[in-house]
């Protein structure tokens, strides 16, 4: 409430002067959260505290020894793995509440090391040889299994990412990594079923109601890996972009149905500015390689991009207003 409400209550001798003074004293003095502050604050120092050791290392590395090194590392990984088994709650398969504020990012530095620890394995003793695959296998499946088990997003993220990492070496040929050659058919196709992959895990997650709220973790990077690698695929067949670009609009109108079942705004956004990007790709074409290049199509080309990006803009406006309305019907 207002304080010109109780200051009319006041002037109509409702309220006596001490009480109007006591109610301005107590909101000039109103709490407020600091949460996600603090969360960003112990997040960071996670971040820099990891990154401090890892420099730390690299200088003082002829003084403290390899062996030391990756004693201290595992030190480090155990004792906060240890210090997470003993104070995490019962495993459930809805969402579960860290034991206290610490808790989380204790846990972000174990996976952290370990990540640290077999790579540092790999690079300095080449414990697996020419299997690469195995350096992102073993965190990946670290990553996964304590994301369920202590019920972390923040690692989820981590897990998938590494998914992706060990995905992309597994079905890769050592020719193209070595040479940096990224615009390989091999990483567009792996591309797409991973993104398959993750959203029928956040569609399972889901509708088996195990670790629900890990939903828009999976659909978010999925969705986009979709989108991605549909969109590479297009500037990769130039010939057949037209069949593909209908596939791109297929994701596109799915991912529509799941916006505005959710009424997210965040999926419609995504999927317009990638349905867009698509759409532009044809347009152009058509105007520079299929048309004859003039200063006409230019001007079309200039014309277009203006007239689409106002529509494009009026769309997402309309929209977000209808999201909005019907979440204040509900």
């Amino acid at each position: 409430m207002s304080s010109t409400l109780f200051e009319q209550l006041h002037a109509d001798g409702h309220l006596s002067s001490e009480s109007l003074q006591k109610i301005k004293l107590s909101k000039a003095n109103t709490l407020f959260s600091v949460y996600w502050e603090l969360k960003t604050i112990l997040y960071l120092g996670v971040l820099l505290l990891s990154g401090g050791l890892g420099i730390l290392i690299y200088k003082n590395i002829d003084t403290l020894g390899h062996q030391a090194i990756l004693f201290f590392i595992a030190a480090l990984c155990a004792s906060s793995f240890f210090y997470c088994f003993k104070n995490k709650l019962p495993y459930s398969n809805n969402r579960v509440a860290a034991p206290n504020a610490f808790f989380d990012y204790i846990l972000l530095l174990a996976c952290l090391m370990f990540i640290t620890f077999v790579g540092y394995l790999q690079y300095q003793y080449n414990v697996f040889g020419n299997r690469y695959g195995l350096v992102t296998f073993i965190p990946m499946i670290v990553l996964f299994f304590t994301a369920y088990y202590f019920d972390h997003i923040g690692i989820l993220t981590m897990a998938i990412t590494t998914l992706a990492a060990w995905a992309g070496i597994s079905v890769t040929p050592m020719a193209l990594l070595s040479k940096n050659d990224f615009n390989s058919l091999t990483i567009i196709f792996t591309a797409f079923a991973l993104g398959v992959v993750l959203v029928t895990l956040g569609y399972f997650s889901a509708k088996e109601n195990i670790k629900k709220h890990f939903e828009f973790t999976y659909n978010n990077f999925g969705i986009h890996l979709l989108f991605i690698s549909t969109l590479a695929a297009m500037f990769h067949y130039e010939k057949i972009c037209l069949l593909i670009f209908i596939l791109l609009a297929v994701i596109g109108y799915l991912v529509y149905q799941k916006a505005a079942k959710e009424k997210s705004f965040y999926f419609l956004l995504i999927l317009s500015l990638y349905i867009y990007i698509g759409f532009s790709y044809l347009v152009t074409k058509l105007l520079f390689d299929i048309m004859q290049v003039d200063t006409e199509n230019v001007v079309l080309a200039c014309l277009y991009f203006i007239a689409s990006a106002i529509g494009i803009m009026i769309f997402l406006i309309r929209m977000n207003i209808q999201f909005k309305n019907n979440d204040s019907i509900q």
